[in-house]
């Protein structure tokens, strides 16, 4: 297996080592031995060929990928002897930023205790979120306020010690006088702006990335994502087309990390907005991975299916270099183009993921501040699968109007759709979410550990609903899914389109059932 130490740059310091934690286990409980994806860090890869561009020397450290063992993990960075570690806590699951801090406090906290000289830093939503609050952990030294990229270039520029006072965009633990250290932010940074993406961010260091016996084969594709079938699933990548949503909705908090203010009132919807790489630049990312032999690629956009002056160059691009991939992408309800369907197939999107949320139209344009446009909801899936393309439908139980009434009409209708594959969430206010903001506001019960935010985790902690507990939110959310993914025209289904071990994978995964705290397991 090819190691971060293999990779750096020979006879040169190592300026600086990206580490992704591993909390699969805790997050994911038994479905991570096999039925949950490892994905790509793909904010590691992008802030490491950034820092390259700028001749930084960089490494990449990927626990989830590798398993390492804690003890494995801190004598890598021994022998690697970087100037700064980076924990990249970020990932393409809204609720990631936060779950990844499982995995990176205790990694960071026994760096600290057994390599104490060695700066560790922290970046992604989480900490975009709550800057002070991992700041104050005793095992961070600095923290960056949002993406990071113009902050970390500077950092590293500099000595790490005294110069630190000078780098915007960034928190450190400032000492005055004999006292306890202040938590201090500097200025804020701004994010790389549209004009600079293809400069600034120039693709990813997908040759930093460890493996067996070929690229990317320590990665795995969601388990639909491969028709169901394991085998399908390694090699696999995700890659953004571009960042961030123009929309605000509550629950939402991917654009945390776009935050160019220190206040603590600040939320995602704060700092809405979207940029993209070319056509061209994303276009050559996809025949590298195609060239490397991975044809299992997530679009990881939450946007994607909305500003067809960049997907239809994009996708034009990938048919004319005949690249083969097997792709996905999100779309919301409201913005799929019938027209445009035809141009995804050929691309190689053979699902689309579309965020319904909710049954009942009013508990979701509640949430949604109203963005969503009224559509067809029934029409638009037949229409997505008419034209050859899989649909996901991702369903959220427990919205701040939800009651037991309309949850069981956001089952009853994925139950309708019947849909080749669905998501089941319970509604968390997660950090950085304008929910989460309210929750703090009012008094509302938030989960008291990093695994409380993990959908799947044995401590999960949903938020109560004006009428519904969490508990009975947790409940419902659980019985739904065990329905779904046992409903025999679901299962005919899958038999008819994938196959009957394809089916028998399904039924498998059904028989692990988790385990919740707060259900009394």
């Amino acid at each position: 297996m090819t190691s971060t130490a293999s990779v750096s740059v020979a006879g040169r310091a190592l300026d600086v080592l990206f580490i992704n934690p591993d909390s699969s286990a805790q997050a994911y409980q038994a479905l991570s031995t096999t039925f949950s994806a490892i994905e790509p860090p793909t904010w590691a890869l992008l802030l490491a060929q950034s820092c390259r561009a700028q001749d930084f020397n960089v490494a990449i450290m990927d626990c989830d990928a590798e398993k390492l063992s804690l003890d494995a993990a801190v004598q890598r960075i021994r022998d690697l002897k970087p100037r700064l570690v980076v924990f990249v806590i970020y990932g393409q699951n809204p609720n990631s930023g936060t779950t990844s801090m499982i995995g990176g406090t205790q990694l960071a906290a026994q760096i600290k205790a057994e390599i104490g000289n060695t700066p560790i830093a922290f970046v992604g939503s989480h900490t975009s979120a709550l800057p002070k609050e991992v700041l104050a952990l005793p095992y961070v030294d600095i923290v960056f306020l949002n993406e990071g990229v113009y902050a970390l270039h500077d950092l590293l520029r500099g000595n790490l010690k005294s110069d630190i006072a000078s780098v915007a965009g960034i928190g450190y633990k400032k000492q005055v006088g004999s006292g306890l250290p202040l938590l201090w932010l500097n200025p804020p940074q701004r994010v790389v702006p549209q004009e600079r993406m293809d400069i600034d961010l120039p693709g990813y260091a997908w040759d930093l990335l460890p493996y067996r016996n070929r690229p990317l084969d320590l990665y795995r594709a969601h388990f639909w994502h491969a028709g169901f079938d394991h085998s399908k699933r390694t090699p696999f990548a995700a890659i953004y087309t571009s960042l961030g949503c123009n929309f605000g909705c509550d629950f939402c908090m991917i654009n945390i990390i776009n935050r160019s203010d220190n206040g603590d009132d600040v939320h995602a919807a704060h700092s809405r907005g979207m940029r993209f790489w070319s056509p061209g630049l994303i276009a050559n990312e996809l025949e590298k991975l195609a060239r490397m032999g991975c044809e299992t690629v997530r679009i990881s956009d939450e946007m994607f299916f909305l500003n067809r002056r960049y997907y239809e160059p994009l996708l034009q691009q990938v048919v004319e270099r005949d690249l083969n991939l097997r792709m996905w992408a999100y779309s919301r309800v409201d913005t799929v183009r019938p027209a445009a369907l035809d141009l995804f197939r050929r691309a190689g999107i053979g699902w689309l993921a579309l965020g319904i949320e909710a049954g009942n139209q009013m508990v979701r344009k509640e949430v949604s501040k109203g963005s969503f446009q009224e559509v067809n909801i029934r029409e638009i899936c037949t229409t997505v699968r008419n034209s050859g393309i899989n649909v996901i439908s991702n369903y959220i139980f427990g919205f701040p109007d939800d009651t037991l009434d309309t949850m069981q009409q956001t089952l009853d209708l994925a139950l309708e759709l019947n849909t080749e594959m669905t998501n089941m969430y319970p509604c968390q206010a997660l950090p950085g979410s304008p929910m989460f903001r309210d929750a703090l506001r009012n008094g509302s019960t938030l989960p008291d550990s990093y695994a409380g935010y993990a959908f799947l985790s044995y401590e999960c902690q949903p938020m109560a609903t004006k009428h519904v507990s969490a508990a009975d939110v947790l409940r419902f959310r659980d019985m739904a899914w065990q329905r779904y993914f046992t409903h025999e025209p679901y299962l005919q289904l899958v038999q008819e389109k994938f196959g009957s071990r394809e089916r028998s994978n399904i039924e498998e995964m059904t028989r692990i059932r988790l385990k919740r705290k707060l259900l009394g397991d």
